[in-house]
């Protein structure tokens, strides 16, 4: 990186992980593998460790404005990130200001429903989350929960998975990388089959499957995708690599707490070169 030329950046918005392992924390570590510098606008706190969540804190809306500006304010800002947002309040704060500033991509991970299948986002934010910012965004990377609650169906098979992510972008995304990792493992063949979709096509992206209770998957893979947008990779390139990224980062994945829960390796997998 020359430090002569202003680096390039990427903006996370989302709740943070006082554990280390997900959210804020996550979002910042994978932006850094990346080489890319991160930025953080702090949606929701949370008191949490690798055995799970203890509290949570909202901060005022007009706090989480005023940190989003101020990015917006002093850095280039080649994409952006959603993540933990908890209330419909947040989500139009954070569409409003999104309308303002216009960054060229947004990658909104639309965090619902938690790995333990824990219903995260309050049922009154799903409405502001489908009308305001899914049409904002680049690409949305939903689990398999969480697309149920979007297109109101189960999702079990591969062949349900392709019409969901159809349902999906008619809300309002550009692309729409549906992740399977929930999908039972006799339908997906002992594998993990993450589909992307965009105007020029499906593409399904598969991995063997791991036997390992991990923790920040998703905030890594969304952030990963931000990443890569900000490096110059198309859609389609930035969710594969992003998705190897993630699969690295959780063969080297290590306990530091005294739960059972996995931490990703966030450097072991960065990209070299």
């Amino acid at each position: 990186m020359n430090p002569a030329s202003p680096p390039i950046c990427a903006l996370t918005i989302a709740g943070s992980d006082s554990g280390g392992g997900a959210g804020i924390q996550a979002d910042l570590k994978t932006f850094a593998a990346h080489r890319v510098h991160g930025l953080s606008a702090l949606a929701a706190l949370t008191a949490q460790h690798t055995r799970g969540v203890t509290a949570v804190h909202v901060p005022d809306t007009a706090f989480l404005r005023a940190q989003i500006d101020a990015c917006f304010d002093d850095f280039t800002i080649g994409a952006v990130k959603l993540g933990m947002l908890a209330n419909a309040d947040v989500i139009h704060a954070v569409a409003d200001a999104l309308e303002h500033h216009r960054p060229p991509h947004v990658v909104l991970d639309p965090v619902m429903v938690s790995t333990s299948g824990a219903r995260l986002l309050e049922t009154s934010a799903l409405d502001a989350l489908r009308t305001r910012l899914i049409p904002l965004a680049t690409l949305i990377t939903p689990n398999l929960p969480e697309a149920e609650l979007l297109v109101g169906r189960d999702i079990g098979t591969v062949d349900a998975m392709r019409e969901a992510i159809d349902a999906l972008r008619g809300l309002g995304a550009r692309a729409v990388l549906l992740k399977g990792g929930h999908l039972p493992a006799a339908a997906s063949r002992e594998e993990v089959v993450d589909l992307f979709r965009d105007d020029n096509g499906a593409h399904a992206i598969a991995h063997a499957r791991l036997q390992l209770d991990a923790h920040g998957t998703g905030c890594t893979l969304a952030s990963a995708v931000a990443a890569n947008l900000c490096l110059g990779m198309g859609l389609r390139e930035a969710s594969v690599a992003a998705t190897d990224y993630v699969h690295a980062a959780l063969l080297g994945g290590y306990r530091p707490g005294r739960g059972d829960v996995l931490v990703l390796d966030h450097f072991g997998a960065a990209p070299r070169g």
